[in-house]
């Protein structure tokens, strides 16, 4: 148990003097973790509704349909 503790303390010093010393190549890499940023969003955000097919019928649980629009007969005017 004590072994998992040295780890995680020398995995975060390692990060601190990573990001300390090469702030500039971290920096250069934020365009790319932006564009990998989507699609790793895109893949975990659609996986709760069943993909892109699942929008047409069938029941959604938490989705609420609206009711529909009244209609005036024909010949009146308010």
């Amino acid at each position: 148990m004590s072994t998992w503790w040295v780890l995680l303390a020398f995995l975060g010093i390692a990060a601190f003097f990573l990001l300390t010393e090469h702030r500039a190549h971290v920096w250069g890499l934020t365009p790319y973790l932006l564009l990998l940023a989507c699609p790793l969003l895109h893949f975990f955000m659609h996986g709760r509704h069943g993909g892109h097919g699942g929008h047409g019928g069938g029941s959604h649980a938490g989705h609420r349909e609206d009711p529909p629009i009244p209609r005036r007969p024909p010949g009146r005017t308010s």
